[in-house]
């Protein structure tokens, strides 16, 4: 399945709340969902009565989209999560949170994922001391993602770094500001999840 390449708040109006899929503009007044929350589309703004199977869905999607994960990659999480120890739901949360263009975004070097997986295939991270382009790399306990040496000097981190980086760090990464270097801690748990997701609903989908 093709990535989705149409205007990021679009997804935004169609969940029915903010992703911050674009960075800074969304905690900003230029954010278009303070002024169309609606649905996009002729019938957006109907009220329409949401059935069981609808607000699974709906909550599908709303992860997919936020990871920036297309539906094949989702369903394979979903299958691994199923696969391990623990509660289904939370152990999908944990390995979405592991992904490499997650972390880079979570480090505080990235406005948004989707920027976070453009540097990334752009060479400007390595983990463990080895370049990784791969945005879907899965990081594990102890694992090292830090900036290439050979990006410190671009225009673009050196405004970051001056500016002292776009957010703080999760709490489940041991952030060296000076090294521009991350160490996993831990996989997050639940309660460091930071955005209101209903994972009960998605395994109920998959469930079916």
């Amino acid at each position: 399945m093709a990535r989705y390449t149409g205007p990021s708040c679009r997804l935004c109006r169609r969940e029915g709340q903010k992703l911050f899929l674009k960075g800074d503009r969304c905690y900003s007044s230029k954010c278009s969902f303070n002024s169309r929350s609606f649905a996009p589309g002729q019938h957006g703004k109907a009220r329409k009565k949401i059935s069981e199977y609808g607000l699974q869905l709906r909550e599908k999607q709303k992860a997919r989209r936020y990871y920036g994960v297309n539906e094949t990659q989702f369903a394979k999480y979903f299958e691994m999560a199923d696969k391990a120890a623990g509660m289904t739901g939370e152990n999908l949360l944990r390995i979405l949170e592991s992904r490499l263009d997650n972390v880079v975004y979570k480090m505080g070097l990235a406005h948004s994922r989707k920027e976070a997986r453009q540097l990334l295939l752009h060479g400007h991270f390595t983990v463990n001391g080895k370049k990784v382009t791969i945005p879907s790399y899965l990081v594990k306990a102890g694992t090292v993602v830090a900036l290439a040496e050979s990006s410190r000097d671009s225009a673009k981190f050196k405004a970051i770094i001056e500016a002292g980086f776009t957010r703080p760090a999760a709490k489940w990464l041991d952030f060296n500001a000076e090294k521009c270097a991350a160490t996993v801690l831990n996989l997050p748990s639940r309660e460091e999840v930071d955005f209101p997701f209903e994972e009960h609903l998605i395994v109920e989908l998959y469930s079916k």
